[in-house]
């Protein structure tokens, strides 16, 4: 049992979080990991549909961003995630102050 009160190891890394902007919006990884592939594009815009996902532009729904995609089913996250991308775009996120 270690000595100190909250559990961590003092003698690993210390990172400061320090005073960051906030950015709107979730990762789309996170948004996506923990649903079972493969799934209907309906199915996925009753899961996760009203989630606001981090794009270049801002923050968007997936629902949104499904109207965009052809596709009906998508066999694999990272051929969703693909698709996603290819309306979205890539890019840096803006913060909430830019």
């Amino acid at each position: 049992m270690a000595d100190d009160d909250n559990g961590e190891d003092e003698d690993g890394p210390v990172v400061e979080l320090g005073e960051s902007e906030s950015i709107e919006g979730v990762p789309l990884a996170r948004a996506t990991s923990r649903l079972t592939w493969g799934m209907e594009k309906s199915r996925l815009e009753r899961r996760i549909g009203d989630t606001e996902i981090r794009t270049p532009e801002g923050p968007r729904r997936i629902d949104d961003v499904l109207d965009e995609i052809d596709e009906t089913y998508f066999e694999r996250r990272q051929e969703f995630e693909s698709h996603v991308h290819e309306v979205v775009g890539t890019g840096p996120v803006p913060t909430t102050d830019e």
